[in-house]
């Protein structure tokens, strides 16, 4: 993993990673809400729902009562950031909240706010 993290985000690239590998999915997201909880997720795809890996995790946070975002991470092998993800990041975290984009092996490839 990438030395440039500071620990919290660590910890997102750490459950992001973790997730897309039990999962055996392409992709892993991780968020950090407004009280510090964390939430992992991976892409689901079923005949009437689809949602991202980062939308997923937002869902799971709204869900658990969070009120908004500190950051986000997304784990995958693609090149290049999704909109939908950047701006459900964007609406629930602020124009403050980072959204990471992180290769396989933890590497930062690019982060986005706003």
């Amino acid at each position: 993993m990438s030395a440039e993290w500071a620990d919290e985000d660590a910890k997102l690239v750490t459950l992001a990673r973790a997730v897309r590998a039990r999962n055996g999915a392409v992709e892993g997201a991780a968020v950090r809400d407004d009280t510090g909880r964390t939430y992992a997720a991976t892409p689901v795809v079923l005949p009437s729902l689809a949602v991202s890996a980062v939308q997923a995790a937002v869902v799971m946070a709204v869900a658990s009562g969070a009120r908004g975002l500190e950051a986000a991470v997304l784990v995958t092998p693609v090149d290049g950031m999704v909109e939908d993800d950047r701006a459900v990041v964007r609406e629930f975290g602020g124009p403050a909240a980072p959204l990471h984009l992180v290769d396989t092996e933890g590497v930062l490839r690019v982060s986005v706010t706003g």
